[in-house]
């Protein structure tokens, strides 16, 4: 069996499992947000009654998120909805954007967008909070109410985004009927070149396949250049399986996934006990290609879809209006590192916007020195507009007044996020080119997409 069949057999009970089978799995964590809670809460309580209890209250993990930094009202509303819910359920993991249990939210735009405006629970972009607060479990099956839960594949689990339908259901039974997925298989091998990222490695596997080529798929990555991704790289990689259609994304657990994963479940105290899943030795698979990482460069997804694959070096004929850092994706303090390390003593020529994912990476980002600057401080003086309010902010739109949103036509941004399709950044006429962070900064700089080995010493 591959990684995802051995781990659905686990987790309905079989000795095996195969694509194709349909099988009733067992949730290890159902998570949601402000976008699809109080949906999932709707369905929750008119099938099971406005009384019912969930499942396993210490499974659930919330976490708002989305369309919190903007002056919508419904949008405020949605975190109070959740917020009464958790009262009621007494479910722990709720990381509220305010300290208030009683409270209500409300973002007060007189402040400005970029200075804190979240208590000390808030905990971020769900994806990147999910693994940093220790609910992320080698083993495990995770269902989230957002399609890029499949990030957390990236610590040898099922991961897989569902529908709030769906999601009513689990918060009621704990299960979900799943259909087992083919598995595609890609190798990694080698390793990257310097100004060749993580995000670089998922843009060519899609760009190969096709933005639809892995759908009801799972993707999963092992060989010997895995070994040189970080957790960091890891995640962005399994969190754009959904770009090409995929289930879910999985990588085999090492000595890095244990590391990692150990730290965060001691320092949360949340649960500390996992049985990895490796895979057999006989496994098949409907499709494989080996990606050799030494060749891979700077690579760019056009407008409009993210298998649109070309080479940043090709494309220095393409003007930009903007640029932008951040989302689950590429606002992790890794990728701002390396954003950075480009932007270093050089000034960006387009309006550029810096959102982290999570206060614990707007810390890191503050704290952090080069020489006698922050990392924070490298970004500012290069004219990088950031926030601290840590969030989605624009990579998926929002209210007219999100941070980084782009409401005018015609605008051609460059972002390290996730997505591009027509409107999913704000106005459905403007253009999003997705690269990594370093070819965002690089791109900042020149006004054009740039290939950021342009930028590196030699």
């Amino acid at each position: 069996m591959t990684l995802t069949e051995k781990l659905l057999a686990r987790a309905s009970g079989k000795s095996s499992a195969q694509a194709g089978d349909n099988v009733w799995v067992k949730a290890d964590v159902l998570m949601t947000h402000d976008v699809c809670g109080p949906g999932t809460i709707g369905v929750f309580k008119r099938e099971f009654g406005k009384t019912a209890k969930v499942w396993d209250k210490n499974r659930v993990v919330i976490i708002p998120h989305h369309y919190i930094f903007t002056a919508d009202s419904k949008s405020n509303r949605n975190v109070d909805i959740l917020r009464e819910f958790v009262k009621e359920q007494s479910i722990p993991y709720f990381y509220d954007v305010i300290d208030d249990p009683n409270g209500s939210w409300h973002f007060d735009s007189s402040k400005g967008m970029l200075k804190r405006q979240y208590g000390s629970q808030y905990a971020g972009v769900c994806h990147t909070a999910l693994p940093a607060k220790g609910h992320t479990r080698p083993g495990e099956v995770l269902f989230g109410t957002d399609s890029h839960t499949c990030m957390a594949g990236a610590f040898n689990e099922f991961a897989t985004g569902i529908g709030n339908t769906d999601a009513g259901f689990v918060m009621g039974t704990g299960k979900l009927l799943i259909k087992v997925p083919e598995t595609m298989h890609f190798l990694l091998e080698g390793k990257l070149q310097p100004g060749v990222m993580a995000k670089d490695i998922i843009l060519h596997c899609i760009g190969e396949i096709g933005f639809d080529g892995a759908t009801y798929r799972a993707m999963q990555f092992d060989g010997s250049g895995v070994a040189s991704l970080s957790m960091d790289d890891r995640m962005t990689i399994a969190n754009m399986a959904i770009e090409a259609g995929g289930k879910n994304a999985i990588f085999e657990f090492d000595s890095r996934t244990a590391e990692y994963v150990d730290a965060r479940v001691k320092l949360n105290g949340t649960n500390a006990r996992y049985e990895p899943v490796e895979a057999d030795k006989d496994q098949k698979f409907v499709y494989e290609l080996v990606v050799d990482l030494s060749k891979l460069e700077p690579t760019v997804a056009c407008h409009p879809d993210p298998g649109q694959r070309k080479k940043a070096k090709d494309m220095s004929d393409v003007k930009l209006d903007r640029a932008y850092v951040g989302s689950c994706t590429g606002g992790k303090t890794s990728d701002f590192v390396e954003f950075a390390r480009v932007l270093r003593g050089r000034k960006v020529t387009i309006d550029t916007f810096g959102v982290p994912a999570t206060p614990d990476i707007v810390h890191d980002l503050q704290s952090t020195r080069w020489g006698g600057e922050t990392i924070w401080d490298i970004l500012v003086n290069a004219g990088v507009q950031m926030t601290e309010n840590a969030g989605c902010a624009a990579c998926l739109g929002g209210p007219v007044d999100t941070f980084g949103r782009i409401n005018k036509s015609g605008i051609k941004c460059i972002s390290a996020t996730n997505r591009n399709f027509p409107g999913r950044m704000g106005d459905k006429e403007s253009q999003v080119f997705l690269a990594s962070p370093m070819t965002v900064a690089a791109s900042a700089i020149a006004g054009k997409v740039t290939d950021p080995r342009e930028y590196l010493p030699n």
